[in-house]
């Protein structure tokens, strides 16, 4: 998913929680906004695909990171990264799972 093209990023799109990129042949992918997080203060966008696609699995999270200054999405390289932030975002998630059910 690193070699995705992306559109820019609105407000609007985040708040109706549907993100519509372009892939570098032009091609437009819808994705439903997971969530934001921010990891080691940088803030990331956790994906899903809107639609069924032959490149992207219906579960795979892809992640980007949010350029609010620019209000884009920028692709990471970095693998390690991409699972360091990943797996902060399960514990995250988790915690507020435990958090909710005490109440």
């Amino acid at each position: 998913m690193s070699e995705k093209e992306l559109n820019d990023v609105n407000e609007e799109e985040l708040d109706n929680g549907l993100i519509e990129l372009i892939d570098e042949e032009g091609k437009v992918i819808n994705f439903k906004l997971l969530d934001v997080t921010e990891y080691k203060g940088v803030k990331y966008t956790l994906l899903l695909a809107a639609e069924p696609d032959e490149e992207i699995a219906e579960d795979e999270v892809v992640i980007f990171r949010l350029n609010e200054e620019e209000e884009t999405l920028e692709p990471i390289e970095d693998e390690n990264l991409l699972q360091e932030i990943f797996d902060f975002y399960q514990q995250e998630v988790e915690g507020e799972e435990v958090y909710t059910d005490e109440n």
